[in-house]
C-alpha cells in the first residue's frame, strides 16, 4: 500500500517491560502478539520499521550490583535478555504474516544473524521490519543510545520511544502531581535540565544527526491509535 503518511521511515523504541505485560517478569505471550499486532498494523500502511528492544523484563544490569556482578558482564547479560526478546517478537511477528529480522550487535550465529549496515538497508527496501538487538554490542551503553545509533544508520525519519508517561515532563509525573508536561523541547533543554527521558549520549546522538525523537505513552501503541503517531499530530513530546 503506498504510504501517505508523515513518516514513511521510523525506529521505534520499546523497552522489555512492553513484552512482559501484566507479569512481573519475562515474556508474555499476550503482550508479544498484541505488540506484533501494532507493528504489523504500521507494517500494513506502508511503514519502514526499525526496532530496538530492551531486556529489563529479564535482566536489569543497572541493578546486578546487588548481585555482586561487574558492570561489564552485567550489562552483556542484559545484551543477551534483549536477543532473547527479539527473537520471541519475530516469531509473534511470522505467526501474523508480517514479515521481520533480528540482528544482533553482539554475535550469535546459531541463534540471530550478526547487524550489517548493508543487509539491514537491503532488508528495509524488501519491507521487513528490522529487530534490533544486543544493545550497541558494547557495555557502559543503553537501548537508547543503541536506538538513536540505528535510527541514524537506516536514515530514520525519527526515534519514536514508548514510555509509561505521555511525553516529558520537568519531573516524574508519577511521582509528582505538579509536573508540567513539554508539548516540544529542543534537545539542548533536555540536556540541561538533565531530564531522564533519554540518557545524555543518545540525545546528542539525535541532535548531531537531526533526528527527531517523539516520546510518547506506550499506550497509542494499540492498533486503534498506532496511525496517528505516524500521521504527525499531536502526541506525546517531539523533542527537536
Amino acid at each position: 500500500m503506498p504510504n501517505q503518511h508523515t513518516y514513511q521511515r521510523i525506529l521505534l523504541k520499546l523497552s522489555g517491560e512492553r513484552l512482559r505485560g501484566s507479569q512481573g517478569f519475562g515474556i508474555s505471550a499476550d503482550a508479544c502478539k498484541n505488540t506484533a499486532e501494532s507493528i504489523k498494523a504500521l507494517h500494513d500502511k506502508g511503514v519502514e520499521i526499525g526496532l530496538v528492544l530492551g531486556g529489563g523484563n529479564i535482566f536489569r544490569g543497572i541493578n546486578a550490583k546487588d548481585l555482586g556482578v561487574s558492570r561489564t558482564p552485567a550489562d552483556q547479560i542484559g545484551m543477551l535478555a534483549t536477543i532473547m526478546n527479539g527473537v520471541a517478537l519475530q516469531q509473534a511477528l511470522a505467526a501474523i504474516g508480517c514479515p521481520s529480522r533480528v540482528l544482533s550487535a553482539i554475535d550469535c550465529p546459531k541463534i540471530v544473524e550478526s547487524y550489517n549496515w548493508q543487509n539491514a538497508m537491503s532488508y528495509l527496501k524488501k519491507n521487513e521490519v528490522l529487530i534490533f538487538v544486543g544493545g550497541t554490542g558494547n557495555p557502559y551503553f543503553t537501548t537508547d543510545t543503541a536506538a538513536a545509533l540505528r535510527a541514524s544508520e537506516i536514515n530514520a525519519q525519527i526515534l519514536m520511544k514508548a514510555t509509561k508517561v505521555n511525553g516529558v515532563y520537568n519531573k516524574d509525573p508519577l511521582k509528582f502531581p505538579d509536573a508540567i508536561k513539554y508539548n516540544e523541547i529542543s534537545y539542548s533543554q533536555v540536556l540541561a535540565e538533565k531530564l531522564e527521558v533519554m540518557d545524555a549520549t543518545s540525545i546528542a546522538l539525535c541532535m548531531h544527526n537531526r533526528i527527531p525523537i517523539l516520546v510518547f505513552h506506550m499506550q497509542l501503541l494499540a492498533q486503534d491509535q498506532i496511525e496517528t503517531l505516524i500521521l504527525g499530530k499531536e502526541q506525546g513530546t517531539l523533542i527537536h
